[in-house]
């Protein structure tokens, strides 16, 4: 009973002082996981390569160095490192933490501060091409399958997420047609499956077609922007996959109208005009 009293006021004594001078300081031994790693191996976990990792650290390194080096600060290599590792492993920031040798609550904003850093380089980017670029792009897509004049091919894609509506019916917007929650994202890339334009603000239960009829991508192909040039379109179905050619063409006196037609080319294909 001693013993058991003398541990119980040990305890007591550990809480008093954690209450009067919070929790004792825990300093991180940090790994230099860029220079240890080897190349696969840091593929393996940062799913970039060494190169691609300094490319995009030279162009945000400004947004995450901190004033000194006090308080045993996080490099921006280390903070980028971080963020990698939540994008490829979706995993725990406690377990991430534990990787890289960060308090969780370092981790979460470091995340944050890094992805934001990120977005500020998508204009530089994420652009459609123009008519030098346009002609390059069309001769890719004719080696690949002889499809004429194609500057990218648009998709929509789900990126599942956790339900925001928690507790509210607003939640359930979000909640596609697979039965759960995610934002369908709309994708534009050329034949290097680079992408060059992106909408991602739309709930899962949106139909592609809405958002593709309020993006600005059609609003830039409706005054033939891209000078009569076609986006390849696949719709999935449950017997066969139809491929669709959208070709932009004005008309300021008659409504939108739309005019199908059918080529054999190994698989359905539909070309609808828009004007």
């Amino acid at each position: 009973m001693e013993i058991e009293e003398e541990m119980f006021i040990e305890d007591d004594f550990e809480v008093l002082h954690i209450i009067d001078y919070g929790f004792p300081r825990r300093v991180y031994n940090r790994h230099n996981h860029f220079d240890n790693m080897d190349d696969l191996s840091f593929f393996w976990r940062f799913r970039l390569y060494k190169e691609t990792v300094l490319h995009v650290l030279q162009q945000i390194e400004h947004n995450l160095e901190f004033n000194n080096d006090l308080n045993n600060s996080v490099s921006p290599i280390n903070q980028l490192l971080t963020t990698l590792q939540f994008y490829a492993t979706c995993g725990h920031q406690t377990a991430i933490g534990d990787f890289m040798g960060i308090h969780q609550s370092a981790v979460s904003r470091i995340i944050s501060k890094v992805s934001q850093g990120i977005a500020r380089l998508g204009p530089q980017y994420i652009t459609m091409p123009n008519r030098q670029e346009q002609i390059h792009i069309q001769s890719r897509f004719y080696n690949i399958s002889r499809f004429p004049r194609v500057i990218g091919c648009i998709d929509g894609t789900h990126i599942k997420i956790q339900n925001p509506g928690t507790g509210q019916d607003d939640g359930e917007v979000f909640r596609n047609r697979k039965g759960y929650f995610s934002l369908n994202i709309q994708v534009v890339c050329n034949a290097d499956l680079k992408i060059m334009d992106i909408v991602a603000r739309w709930p899962g239960s949106t139909h592609d077609m809405t958002i593709f009829n309020n993006s600005m991508i059609r609003a830039r192909f409706e005054p033939r922007q891209f000078e009569n040039s076609f986006l390849l379109v696949q719709e999935e179905s449950e017997v066969e996959v139809v491929y669709i050619i959208w070709v932009m063409v004005p008309s300021l006196s008659h409504p939108c109208n739309v005019v199908t037609r059918c080529v054999d080319w190994g698989f359905k294909t539909e070309i609808c005009l828009m004007g």
